[in-house]
């Protein structure tokens, strides 16, 4: 197992990509901690405890730093160590630049980006202290070549990604590695429901000519988070079927 006795944080969870990381993280043998607002997150740590993995549920937002801090010590006391924190927590709402409201952009803010930053400043100590961690956040190739309609959701992948490798610069040196993820079009709950036609029309937009599982992403962080890429810092791993080449 890629994650025998290891401790993850898994932020946004409860379903989606973040489901997918969960359940993948507990089958490689991590204990894993499912943040995220949504109920759901208790039934998916049910699941992953019913086929023999170690998961628990928090309801908590990342935007809360006094209950993320209290969380990730409440962690640490229990198990010792924190060794990956995932942030994957995020949000959407799109709206072209001059339609877009200050409240529309704050909250994208908030979450995707201010969200990274204070579950990421919560574990950095701990895992300094171990001389060891795994940060792996999540960006979008929206980050890499923008998106109509996105302006605050590409910023704040952007962000992500220059904030790793700022925290490659200042961790690394502790044994913490810290990496982006951007995952192209993926075939989450939310993106079921688009119409098939559409649907049809953006995968004969990809190279790869089909959308992604959340498990495809799920395994690029399984990497990222494992033992395998002890010597990867500082990158942006893009898995969109090579719609960003």
């Amino acid at each position: 197992m890629r994650l025998k006795d290891k401790v993850a944080i898994v932020t946004g969870g409860a379903r989606g990509i973040g489901k997918a990381v969960s359940e993948l993280f507990a089958k490689e043998g991590a204990t894993v901690y499912i943040w995220d607002l949504l109920e759901e997150g208790g039934q998916t740590a049910e699941q992953i405890t019913a086929h023999g993995g170690k998961a628990s549920f928090l309801m908590i937002s990342v935007t809360d730093k006094d209950a993320v801090q209290k969380a990730v010590a409440d962690i640490h006391a229990q198990h010792g160590k924190i060794d990956i924190l995932i942030n994957n927590a995020g949000i959407t709402k799109d709206k072209t630049l001059q339609k877009m409201s200050e409240a529309e952009w704050d909250a994208v803010i908030d979450v995707n980006l201010k969200g990274v930053f204070i579950c990421t400043q919560a574990v950095a100590g701990y895992m300094k202290e171990a001389g060891y961690g795994r940060i792996v956040s999540a960006a979008s190739n929206v980050g890499l070549r923008g998106n109509f309609g996105q302006t605050n959701y590409a910023a704040t992948k952007a962000g992500v990604i220059a904030m790793s490798k700022t925290w490659t610069m200042e961790l690394g040196k502790y044994g913490i590695t810290a990496n982006a993820l951007a995952p192209g079009f993926t075939l989450t709950e939310m993106v079921k429901a688009i119409p098939e036609e559409h649907l049809e029309t953006i995968k004969k937009q990809i190279p790869l000519q089909t959308a992604a599982d959340p498990i495809d992403i799920a395994y690029g962080y399984l990497y990222l988070a494992s033992d395998e890429a002890r010597y990867v810092s500082g990158i942006c791993l893009t898995i969109d079927g090579g719609i960003s080449r």
